[in-house]
């Protein structure tokens, strides 16, 4: 993709508010397609989470029909390794990118495996903040961006241990500066990162390139206490913590090329997450009004 990111970012679509999903979640959540239908004043698009293993289920397939806007969360690639980024990988990717047809393509930065690319091997781990891995990110980054012609925007994983000598958003600072690309920053995710460092909510925020987010993701988070140490489960629920709203309302007031806020909370009933989406669509019309 040609030009660098602050001029490519004014071509993205500004897409709004939406909801994540991921393979067989109505099982136990929402569905997607009938919350847009009854209240499209509250959900304008679906973050499609997938691999290319289990592929797109049912309802990311009547949402793909409808012509409504999506984008394309990834399940199965580990930006951090350079070799796991296979020609054959994102050419089964690029046929499902012609399929879904994504605003763009997103995904936590992390190891989502171990070893070779199998669900068997499945996990999610943060990478070692180290500037060599920075490096190696956004190599990854770019490698994809040119291979799918999309933008690629890595996301903040979540962790209960983070490993290396950088805070986390000196890392992906780095990153996003050497990629030259865009971010998904999980506020949920930054939240409990900077509570398991004993940060303060804001700390670093003050020289983090907030004009390179495009997407945010808010979620629920409950503590639970191991080994006589408090944690908190990223469990995508209905209670969210102080400190991420805190982020929240900071990147929402200072994210010049914002362009999407997902609510990931797909293992929930509408009406217990209908409270969520009216604060933060109130949000959001504040800051149109404002801009």
């Amino acid at each position: 993709m040609d030009g660098n990111f602050l001029d490519r970012v004014k071509a993205l679509p500004r897409l709004g508010l939406g909801i994540s999903t991921e393979y067989d979640a109505r099982r136990d959540g929402l569905d997607p397609n009938a919350f847009r239908r009854d209240r499209p004043d509250l959900l304008q698009f679906l973050e499609i989470g997938a691999d290319l293993e289990r592929g797109l289920d049912d309802d990311a397939r009547e949402w793909i029909a409808s012509g409504a806007p999506t984008t394309y969360h990834f399940l199965d690639v580990n930006l951090e390794e350079g070799d796991d980024i296979e020609e054959a990988w994102i050419a089964r990717m690029r046929e499902v990118l012609a399929e879904v047809r994504p605003a763009w393509v997103c995904g936590d930065a992390g190891l989502w495996y171990v070893g070779a690319r199998d669900r068997g091997h499945g996990t999610l781990m943060p990478p070692i903040f180290s500037p060599e891995s920075a490096a190696e990110m956004a190599r990854g980054v770019r490698r994809l961006r040119e291979g799918l012609d999309h933008e690629v925007l890595p996301e903040n994983p979540p962790a209960h241990v983070y490993l290396g000598e950088m805070h986390l958003l000196d890392y992906f600072g780095r990153v996003l500066e050497d990629a030259d690309t865009g971010m998904l920053l999980d506020v949920a995710h930054l939240a409990v990162y900077q509570r398991v460092m004993g940060h303060g909510a804001l700390d670093g925020l003050a020289d983090f390139p907030l004009e390179r987010v495009v997407e945010v993701h808010v979620a629920g988070g409950s503590t639970f206490e191991h080994g006589g140490r408090v944690f908190v489960d990223d469990d995508h629920g209905v209670e969210v913590l102080r400190e991420t709203w805190e982020i929240f309302e900071l990147v929402l007031e200072r994210a010049s090329n914002l362009k999407a806020v997902v609510l990931e909370c797909e293992h929930n009933a509408r009406e217990a997450v209908l409270p969520l989406f009216e604060r933060v669509a109130a949000d959001l019309a504040r800051r149109e009004s404002r801009a």
